[in-house]
């Protein structure tokens, strides 16, 4: 039986959630800094269960690990940050488009052939 936190975190799943505790030992956030994130970020959103005990789910825990990596290593502002994830969230909120787009080009490209 592991003795410490850290090993028992260590023995979850990949994809199983974590706490904010077990997320905060594993990136090195501090626990109150996650909490502001999530005032910050609207893309990070937490199971929260009675008591007020959140639960990150895997994409919550590589979202904070990308803010983190963001912020820290590669130099943008909290605001910068946001504005990047609200472009990108927009981008991927358009696929249908995407797809009306490249179904034209190939009805496009068989009445070529057709003539």
């Amino acid at each position: 039986m592991p003795d410490k936190p850290s090993e028992r975190s260590s023995e979850k799943a990949v994809g199983a959630y974590r706490t904010i505790g077990e997320l905060a030992q594993e990136t090195g956030i501090a626990r109150h800094i996650l909490r502001y994130w999530e005032g910050r970020f609207p893309q990070l959103r937490p199971l929260t269960r009675a008591g007020g005990r959140r639960y990150y789910s895997p994409e919550d825990a590589a979202l904070v690990r990308r803010i983190h990596a963001l912020l820290h290593h590669e130099g943008y502002t909290i605001r910068g940050v946001q504005a990047l994830l609200a472009a990108e969230a927009k981008q991927r909120a358009k696929p249908a488009e995407t797809l009306r787009a490249v179904r034209d080009a190939l009805a496009a490209a068989l009445a070529e052939d057709g003539e």
